[in-house]
């Protein structure tokens, strides 16, 4: 499916009209967040969705249009651009109350677009507030009015069919080979696989997860990326509640960002920020590499390990981005002791290089996205399994398996059975013989003789025969 020949569906209304809830249903998941706090949608968010089983289009999920604040401003700024892309439009009003005259402009704002638009009177749960409301909402002129209840699914159909009319059926492709998967394979099966086959299908599709606590800047740092405004950025410390992706082309590579909600204190994670933490979660479940946002003003903090936490959990490359920078300057005395720290503070991460930038004014922003592909092929190199035991026996050689309880642990051979991160097999008579200290030991030693910068490198004691799934 080539996104470039979507139609683009744009949502827009003022705060708190169900635009969300639309959009959710539209993509048939709880991807938005969904609240009766106003304004809970700020930023842009974009999906693919189907109707009818063969209608594809691109949904614009827009944030509340309201002019009574700053941050709002940007918010319906975003928002009218996203109308003007777009190629049809749905505008959304509250059919629980009266028309209101700043509803009344937008649309005719919008209506000047000359493309599809549709008013959508949304919450009409019922006869008596479809008598009492929609009628109202007439007098807008609109080519087509549809009285509706997102929430309850009611008179949904002819909403349908008016996107229907601008939606073209989907072309068919020729059905995709089916690749089934063998979980009975056993290590050996996987030497002879990868002694034959060594050579991994081109992968140039990374997906990046931007993570931290709030207000470190990490709504800055994709602006900067994109070097446009597609997230609205605010002092207020969890202006970015639903994550947003965005895509921008770099070095033949498809690089998506996940600009996740900033995470607080686990005391502090409330209503909807506590969703948005379980989204980082689900966010990060699905990442390969994770920029994690440390303020260079505070500097590294419990709660900056605790999300560190995650990427080790996770398995993902890292980046660590000291952000703010451009309060120091130059100084490398400063620069050497907020190293230190952190390295001292996030010791799991000893394999993730640092950074130090400033995502305000654009300071060594864009060497991040030459990090981010250097990473992306360390995290999907495949060591060939010959070059792998010659390291082996080399470290072996210079430091014997220590016996276990005065039993001899022999380790036979090594193989990496998995990309994305890179999983190494070592097979031997006693797995529960390896060592943490001996494991980390041949840890360093893969490291050093095999670019593994910012990538994990999962190790782990295996018998022969062993399945895969086998723990």
């Amino acid at each position: 499916m080539n996104m470039t020949e979507l139609k683009k569906v744009a949502i827009l209304g003022r705060p708190n009209v169900g635009k969300s809830s639309l959009f959710n249903r539209l993509v048939r998941d709880r991807d938005a967040i969904t609240s009766d706090v106003v304004g809970t949608t700020r930023d842009i968010k974009k999906r693919i969705a189907t109707i009818s089983g063969n209608r594809d289009f691109e949904i614009i999920d827009t944030g509340g249009i309201d002019d009574s604040t700053e941050m709002f401003a940007t918010v319906k700024r975003l928002s009218l651009r996203a109308a003007d892309e777009a190629d049809i439009i749905i505008f959304m009003v509250d059919g629980k109350n009266i028309p209101d005259e700043e509803d009344r402009e937008l649309f005719y704002q919008l209506q000047s677009l000359n493309k599809p638009i549709g008013l959508v009177v949304n919450k009409i749960d019922n006869d008596k507030d479809e008598s009492i409301r929609y009628w109202d909402f007439l007098e807008f002129g609109a080519d087509r009015t549809f009285p509706m209840s997102v929430s309850h699914n009611r008179y949904m159909n002819d909403f349908y069919a008016w996107l229907e009319e601008y939606i073209p059926e989907r072309i068919e492709e020729e059905e995709s080979l089916k690749v089934e998967e063998d979980n009975e394979l056993s290590f050996e099966d996987i030497i002879e696989m990868v002694q034959v086959d060594e050579v991994e299908e081109e992968d140039t599709d990374i997906k990046v997860a931007i993570i931290g606590r709030v207000n470190t800047g990490k709504s800055s740092l994709l602006n900067a990326f994109l070097k446009e405004e597609r997230v609205v950025v605010s002092p207020v410390a969890g202006t970015t509640i639903d994550p947003v992706d965005e895509s921008l082309e770099y070095a033949d590579h498809k690089i998506t960002f996940v600009d996740t909600a900033g995470i607080r204190k686990r005391g502090k994670i409330l209503g909807i920020e506590k969703y948005a933490f379980g989204r980082t979660e689900e966010m990060l479940a699905k990442a390969d590499i994770a920029l994690l946002m440390i303020d260079a003003t505070v500097g590294v903090l419990e709660l900056d390990e605790r999300i560190a936490n995650l990427i080790e959990k996770h398995k993902l490359g890292c980046i660590i981005v000291l952000n703010k920078w451009d309060i120091h300057g130059d100084d490398e005395e400063t620069y050497t002791k907020a190293v230190e720290n952190i390295r001292d503070e996030l010791k799991f991460l000893s394999y993730a290089p640092l950074i130090t930038i400033s995502a305000k004014t654009g300071l060594r922003v864009h060497k991040i996205l030459d990090d981010i592909i250097a990473i992306y092929g360390r995290y999907k190199q495949r060591i060939p399994t010959a070059k792998l035991n010659e390291v082996l026996k080399y470290a072996i050689s210079r430091h014997h398996v220590p016996s276990v309880n005065g039993a001899v642990v022999r380790i036979k051979f090594a193989t990496q059975y998995e990309i994305k991160p890179p999983k190494i097999a070592i097979i031997m008579n006693r797995p529960d013989g390896l060592h943490f200290s001996y494991k980390r030991y041949l840890t360093n030693i893969f490291r050093e003789k095999f670019d593994f910068e910012g990538v994990p490198l999962d190790i782990g004691g295996r018998k022969r025969g062993q399945r895969i799934d086998d723990d």
